[in-house]
């Protein structure tokens, strides 16, 4: 039996905290996992989770939240934590499949995929820092117009290829359309660029308030071109 990396208690706060904090990278270091291939999540939680705790131990129960003389069995509160990462956790190695409890380990590209959009966010939440990087303008052809102004998301990133963000982007957000890129312009000091350009269309009551995220705005391409064109004087 392994040590257990946290103080065993019957509580809802233990099973999340092991099944997030440690179970998950356990899971993705068993033999099945690390082939690529589908797995079944269940009995590989049951598995790793019996390398750790007594069944004495995972038949204990804790009082279900808000349910009054309910009850939750420990090992079936570290199942559903776990499942829940696997499937929604940033945190998790895996990708969901989407039927019968199947994932599969995350590959190289995609977990690479998932470093740059952490390192975009950190570029943006440190805007007196300077790095060079790109300025991406993109819309969807359902949205797209050719004779007047329609969304168009201005965003950064500090990828190699803007093409591999903006899908990967598009792809995890859940869109059913494939992105149109319509420009793409290579700057230093990305994160103070992108906030001028945000600043101008904003002044300019561009801003699309009801859009997820800060960064779609009602303009051209044409007007985006023309503050790039400035800031670049």
């Amino acid at each position: 039996m392994k040590s257990l990396p946290i103080p065993f208690e019957p509580t809802a706060s233990f099973c999340y905290r092991f099944a997030r904090y440690h179970l998950l990278q356990e899971i993705a270091q068993e033999p099945e996992v690390l082939t690529g291939e589908p797995f079944k999540l269940n009995p590989v939680i049951n598995r790793v989770m019996a390398t750790y705790l007594t069944e004495e131990q995972l038949s204990q129960s804790y009082p279900a939240r808000d349910t009054e003389g309910k009850v939750h069995l420990v090992g079936v509160g570290i199942r559903f934590f776990t499942s829940l990462r696997a499937k929604r956790g940033p945190e998790s190695p895996f990708v969901w499949l989407g039927k019968s409890g199947m994932y599969r380990l995350k590959s190289d590209s995609e977990v690479s995929m998932e470093a740059v959009e952490d390192e975009d966010e950190e570029v943006e939440e440190q805007a007196d820092v300077e790095f060079d990087g790109w300025i991406y303008a993109f819309s969807f052809p359902a949205i797209r117009k050719s004779d007047t102004a329609f969304p168009i998301k201005v965003g950064l990133t500090t990828a190699l290829e803007v093409e591999t963000r903006i899908y990967a982007q598009c792809k995890g957000a859940g869109f059913f359309e494939r992105p149109v890129i319509l420009g793409q312009w290579k700057v230093k000091r990305v994160a103070q660029v992108e906030g001028a350009v945000h600043a101008v269309l904003k002044a300019r009551g561009r801003w699309k308030e009801d859009a997820p995220g800060d960064e779609w705005f009602i303009t051209t391409v044409g007007e985006i071109q023309s503050i790039m064109t400035f800031l670049a004087q």
